[in-house]
């Protein structure tokens, strides 16, 4: 198309609906090593159709107003961003404070995955809630699990250690009864660390692991 509006000093706008002018076109006239006469013919079907821009629409994330700076973020924001990077371990998101936020791969689902690239890929739109902030450290954590209570993510929290909560139970009276019990049932029962905190955890590990990308 923009050979075509190159070609008649136009701009793409101005020649759609025009089917006087696009019909006295040659396609041959706008062939290359990529695009062959059919289908310059159907471009210029395309933009004989009036009201319609045949160019794909272009998104882009409704960035938070007034939310510019790491130091604007809130724990429990729910924001809406784009995604930059996927990895192994999850994906970076771009919410509008020129410092990409971490959702963790157990923070994408409310079902386990084992790959967030599943869920999403670089340039998907997506809405976020602020899990933790470090701005000394430059760290956001973000979850894609919108319903979930900032300071109990914990069962994301089981899925990023597959169970090794049950292994962190501190020993107390009866320290030897329950961490044999925890080893059966998964679990580590009350003594298990809180949810926000083994997240933590996560988010640092996956941090981490970033940082030496």
């Amino acid at each position: 198309m923009e050979k075509i509006s190159a070609a008649n000093d136009e701009p793409v706008e101005n020649l759609i609906g025009k089917s006087d002018k696009l019909r006295k076109l040659n396609p041959a006239d706008y062939t290359d090593e990529k695009f062959g006469v059919p289908t310059i013919q159907d471009i210029l079907k395309e933009l004989e159709k009036p009201g319609r821009d045949p160019r794909p629409e272009f998104k882009t994330a409704n960035f938070k107003e007034g939310v510019e700076t790491i130091n604007d973020l809130k724990e429990g924001m729910k924001l809406e961003g784009v995604v930059t990077n996927v990895t192994n371990f999850g994906a970076f998101v771009d919410v509008g404070v020129h410092q990409d936020g971490l959702v963790h791969i157990s923070a994408m689902s409310e079902t386990f995955i084992d790959d967030p690239r599943k869920v999403v890929k670089a340039g998907d739109i997506v809405k976020v809630k602020v899990l933790e902030v470090d701005a000394p450290r430059k760290r956001i954590g973000l979850t894609m699990r919108l319903n979930d209570p900032v300071q109990a993510a914990e069962s994301a929290a089981k899925n990023s250690t597959k169970g090794k909560g049950a292994n962190q139970s501190r020993a107390q009276s009866n320290g030897a009864r329950v961490a044999s019990r925890g080893k059966a049932q998964g679990t580590g029962g009350r003594n298990q660390p809180a949810g926000n905190a083994m997240m933590g955890n996560a988010f640092a590990e996956a941090f981490a692991k970033a940082k030496k990308k």
